[in-house]
């Protein structure tokens, strides 16, 4: 897989390894502070490996500034059926703020189309809280369409749902 950074030498983009869950976990940590959500982070960096590096069932770019992790990308596949092909899912962007604006998110996202691309995918997706005017913003200029008429679904209490 070949990344790109663009036209910024101090800034790079590479796959996270199994020594990089550190520090994803950390940031994972501080994109729940800037949503206010850090209550909701249960997991730990010890689950997180096991999906990232040993069942595989997630993948992570990780953006370096000046050799500093300062951004992380956390992605998935999903499926089109009415496509009939793969997708990729953006669980979660993040950049720090202090490095935000530097084209260190930009760089993110057009790396996962290329490799959405690369894998034959036929749509990527995310969702965005609606309160975050400047991603939506961002994601627009991007060139993203933000779907008013689609809400997300979601079940944790899966043992109950289950009955």
């Amino acid at each position: 897989m070949t990344l790109d950074a663009g036209d910024r030498p101090q800034l790079q983009i590479r796959p996270a390894t199994r020594d990089d869950v550190p520090i994803l976990f950390d940031l994972i940590g501080a994109l729940a502070e800037y949503e206010q959500l850090s209550h909701q982070v249960v997991g730990s960096a010890a689950d997180l490996e096991k999906d990232l590096c040993d069942r595989h069932y997630v993948e992570a770019l990780i953006a370096e500034w000046e050799g500093k992790p300062v951004g992380f990308a956390l992605f998935f596949h999903n499926y089109s059926t009415f496509r009939t092909q793969p997708g990729l899912y953006l669980e979660d962007l993040f950049v720090r703020p202090e490095y935000r604006r530097q084209g260190i998110g930009s760089a993110l996202l057009k790396n996962l189309a290329k490799i959405a691309l690369e894998r034959g995918c036929g749509r990527f997706e995310w969702a965005v809280l609606d309160w975050n005017e400047p991603a939506i913003a961002f994601y627009q200029r991007m060139g993203a369409d933000v779907l008013p008429d689609w809400r997300i679904c979601r079940v944790t209490d899966l043992h109950h749902f289950a009955q």
